[in-house]
């Protein structure tokens, strides 16, 4: 048994490696091409050849943690038709392989890459994603969201706080911040403008050239305005890095705990969180797409094939990847516009496809 795991294994393997090196070499070109109408613009910048290639390069793990479900799926699928077509299979049925056991050795497999896609997408994805967005701000310019950048609350027990980020810099810093405070009863009590912020490790902001204005409405006969001019103010506060990031940047890039504290924080605050709820639960259920992949490529080895047949049934499992993957963006967007819960909105393309691979394994397995 071991001999036919390593064979299998080893097959599949070596398929799913060359079907993923070629999308990322695909996705590489697209990406450099499109980096390359950027060279020449910002020459104040410098923004040069070596630059675009090391940015196209850190986009390389986000390619990875989004096309390897697929890749798996096409490769086994070329394995198994291939095992199918050449008779392998049949000569390893009646050495042993029956479907369950064929079942439970992909599924071992696909468990390996399961782990592989999480580690992918939590840890190498958002390290890299986050240091290609630093390289192209300090070459570029300022990290920014729209004409508004990005807006957060606070909320802390004498008062609450609406926080606009307009950009973030090269250096992971923070440009143009506006911060309002209001007391329990939503009253204005001030308002601070600073150029710039960075994080500090107490849990507080440091802003500099800062200008404060307060207005002070304990009476009416005594309700004023005061104005002051500070080079820098301490803040104290609960908003990191990674949420302000999460504002600026797209959710899918960042890690599942990061998007997990952000959830909080916004519950916390009485804000919406549908849209980062789904996020975080395809992050959760997106790994396991891999293990869906696998069995349903196991159904092509139980076919029989005509000579030269074999290319139709791989396209096929390209169209089917690529459907799982619209799908799946699909259903986030159908889930955030009509509430649905976040976590069946995740893992519904996932169950769909599970029970379709299964059907079509078992009708194939109890009709022959």
């Amino acid at each position: 048994m071991n001999t036919l795991r390593r064979l299998i294994y080893g097959e599949v393997l070596a398929a799913v490696a060359f079907v993923t090196a070629g999308f990322l070499s695909l996705f590489f070109f697209f990406d450099f091409v499109e980096e390359i109408q950027s060279i020449g613009r910002h020459a104040e910048a410098e923004y040069r050849l070596i630059h675009a290639l090391t940015y196209v390069t850190l986009m390389i793990p986000s390619h990875l943690y989004e096309l390897l479900p697929i890749a798996v799926l096409i490769g086994t699928i070329f394995v198994m038709a291939r095992f199918a077509q050449s008779s392998e299979f049949t000569i390893l049925r009646t050495s042993g392989l029956g479907p369950w056991r064929a079942l439970k050795t992909l599924m071992l497999l696909g468990l390996g890459f399961v782990l592989l896609t999480f580690a992918i997408g939590d840890y190498m994805s958002p390290v890299a994603d986050h240091t290609a967005q630093l390289l192209k701000a300090r070459y570029q310019g300022r990290i920014t969201l729209g004409q508004t950048g990005a807006w957060l609350k606070e909320k802390q027990p004498y008062s609450q706080y609406a926080v606009n980020v307009n950009s973030l810099a090269s250096d992971g810093g923070m440009r143009d911040i506006r911060i309002f405070e209001f007391d329990n009863q939503g009253f204005l009590m001030s308002m601070v403008r600073a150029e710039s912020a960075s994080f500090e490790s107490d849990e507080s902001w440091n802003l500099l050239r800062v200008h404060r204005t307060e207005f002070v409405t304990r009476s009416t006969d005594s309700a004023r305005i005061e104005r002051t001019d500070v080079d820098s103010f301490r803040w104290p506060n609960k908003i990191s890095s990674e949420m302000v990031s999460a504002a600026l940047l797209k959710p899918e890039r960042m890690s599942t705990i990061d998007l997990f504290e952000y959830i909080r924080h916004l519950d916390a605050n009485a804000q919406s969180a549908q849209r980062y709820e789904i996020e975080f639960w395809k992050k959760v259920f997106y790994p396991f797409s891999c293990l869906v992949m696998v069995v349903l490529a196991l159904p092509f080895a139980y076919l029989h094939f005509r000579s030269g047949g074999i290319a139709s049934y791989v396209f096929v499992g390209v169209l089917a990847g690529i459907s799982f993957f619209l799908l799946n963006n699909v259903f986030g967007y159908i889930g955030n516009l009509q509430s649905w819960q976040p976590w069946l909105t995740a893992a519904l393309p996932g169950m769909i496809y599970s029970l379709l691979s299964l059907a079509a394994f078992g009708w194939l397995v109890f009709r022959r």
